[in-house]
């Protein structure tokens, strides 16, 4: 048996040090083997840049996904050149930097991490759906994790039904708000709609709450701050049977 960490959308500077701060205990207590963090919002501002992805790295990620913000910083496109960075896997094949899967190589086993984007009320990529029945014909090995970085609940638990059986996880991301319904379904695979965010806890999804709050008041354009203040880490850890493929516990964590 094996454990993978994932851990939810990492939140400015002050979310990269408070993983830096915590995920080397945490992969000692959980007896952590693959650790994935979602990375797109991890510099200043949103978005990834090679300074933040060297902090999630340093801290201990083994492979670090994205979303809709990974091509915001044109600066640091480059780093998607990274076998370990990777992007949704269904934007346009041919104009997108980098790619959207990563095989992990463990010596005795190995993990491939797909990062997916949805289409509900997010950009028009390709179909999601379909994007990862070609993927999966292409992966040799049973141990199979999804990062969906989708809007919608409907359309992640949609993606988890769809692939039960046929992946070991399907974690959702994007919505920064981790969800109470971690479960193992009925085809051995561990889903959760949405890992949580890590990051400034008391803040609106990582953002100064007042800025958030002129912007819904008053409906002008507001330039976002970071929160300050304490953060916590949001994730869960999968324990899977590493040559079935399939998932035997999945645990919801909140590290404050």
């Amino acid at each position: 048996m094996k454990n993978l960490l994932f851990v939810g959308d990492v939140v400015g500077k002050a979310g990269c040090d408070f993983l830096s701060s915590k995920l080397r205990l945490i992969k000692r207590m959980y007896a952590v083997d693959v650790t994935v963090v979602n990375g797109e919002n991890s510099a200043q501002g949103n978005g990834i840049t090679t300074a933040s992805a060297d902090m999630l790295l340093s801290a201990g990620a083994d492979i670090i996904t994205t979303g809709n913000h990974a091509f915001r910083r044109k600066e640091s496109l480059g780093i998607f050149e990274k076998d370990c960075i990777i992007r949704p896997a269904n934007y346009p094949q041919g104009g997108a930097p980098g790619k959207g899967v990563c095989v992990l190589d463990c010596g005795a086993f190995s993990v491939a991490v797909v990062n997916l984007m949805g289409t509900a009320f997010m950009e028009p990529l390709d179909n999601p759906f379909t994007a990862i029945d070609d993927i999966l014909a292409d992966i040799s090995t049973p141990n199979v994790f999804v990062d969906f970085h989708a809007e919608t609940t409907s359309e992640k638990k949609a993606m988890g039904f769809y692939l039960d059986g046929r992946v070991t996880g399907v974690f959702g991301t994007h919505t920064h708000v981790q969800t109470a319904d971690e479960c193992v379904l009925p085809g051995g695979t561990a889903y959760i709609t949405d890992a949580g965010m890590t990051g400034p806890e008391f803040s609106c999804l990582g953002v100064e709450q007042s800025d958030v709050i002129e912007m819904f008041r008053f409906r002008t354009p507001v330039r976002f701050k970071e929160s300050e203040g304490d953060c916590f880490l949001c994730g869960v850890v999968s324990e899977f049977d590493e040559k079935s493929g399939k998932t035997h516990k999945i645990e919801r964590l909140i590290i404050r």
